[in-house]
């Protein structure tokens, strides 16, 4: 076992030392599709991976929107960026407050006409080392499902028209993969309706997350097939997954210079208040995979990635 572990570790290391050099070369000039006029949304930028993103993205050009629910804090952590001397405005934004999206929405279309990029950082997970607490459960559904579905309604008719077309980066995890080796839901039939494209719908997800919440509201989810490690935090992220896949179908039929190209990722376990610091990633490393999806030339979309590599969901 502990030769497997170190095997493991050995291969980990060098994939980011593949990524850390991969970083460091500038992204082709003749792939570059996007200038200091291109708009990047980041919710939840304030700390952690979304300011990382935030940063990068400025780093190559692009003006970035920081948004934070916390205005006080979204302001501090724009001047830090600022006074580097990255082109970066900031709004405040709860993505689990309808009236707050709305307002953003109006203050964006005025002042910037829309975005071309929507990065969907912002999250929540109460649990923390072997805690498997659903009494938030709600809570994480409402802001990591719900919160992320309802900002991307929002924008898409803010998205603005383009050759390269505009793009959406959804921040998710390996712990909602539908057909995960581990931590999946146990119901085959249900798998395979999430799986399906032919099968999968919004109203499927919806249907899926009320009856985990109704199950925890009765106070039976521990029989009801779910995932049995971060429970609430993992059937968000299937929900995330599973509604990118069906947003991408959703947009495929937008024409030529109207496209929207909608992705997620898993960043890994990082280190981040999230996970009580306690993660083997670094933000810059986290960061990266969602900045190479923002700004990637070729047209990819309802795919799933980790470590810039594409991986089944």
């Amino acid at each position: 076992m502990t030769g497997k572990k170190e095997k493991a570790k050995e291969r980990r290391e060098k994939r980011l030392q593949e990524i850390s050099l991969l970083r460091t070369i500038p992204y082709s000039d003749h792939q570059r599709w996007w200038s200091e006029e291109t708009i990047a949304v980041v919710t939840g930028a304030n700390r952690g991976i979304g300011f990382e993103i935030a940063r990068q993205l400025a780093g190559h050009g692009v003006t970035v929107i920081l948004t934070s629910r916390d205005t006080g804090v979204g302001i501090e952590a724009a001047k830090v960026l600022q006074e580097g001397g990255f082109n970066v405005d900031v709004h405040q934004l709860d993505i689990s407050d309808s009236e707050s999206i709305s307002n953003f929405c109006e203050w964006l279309k005025e002042k910037y006409g829309g975005t071309d990029i929507l990065v969907n950082n912002a999250g929540v997970n109460y649990n923390v080392g072997s805690d498997n607490s659903v009494q938030l459960a709600r809570q994480v559904i409402d802001v990591n499902y719900y919160g992320t579905k309802n900002m991307i309604k929002a924008m898409i008719p803010l998205m603005r028209p383009s050759a390269a077309g505009a793009r959406i980066v959804n921040v998710s995890s390996r712990l909602g993969k539908v057909n995960g080796r581990r931590n999946r839901i146990s119901d085959a039939t249900l798998r395979e309706e999430l799986s399906n494209l032919d099968t999968l719908s919004e109203e499927v997800i919806d249907r899926t997350m009320s009856t985990f919440l109704q199950q925890v509201e009765d106070d039976t989810w521990q029989s009801g097939g779910w995932p049995q490690s971060f429970t609430d935090y993992s059937l968000s992220k299937l929900a995330v997954n599973a509604y990118t896949r069906s947003m991408a179908k959703e947009l495929s039929d937008r024409p030529e210079g109207e496209k929207i190209f909608i992705n997620c990722y898993c960043p890994g376990w990082v280190k981040t208040a999230m996970t009580g610091w306690a993660g083997n990633i670094s933000v810059e490393d986290a960061a990266d995979t969602g900045v190479f999806l923002a700004l990637l030339h070729e047209a990819v979309t309802g795919k799933f990635f980790a470590e810039r590599r594409e991986v089944n969901f």
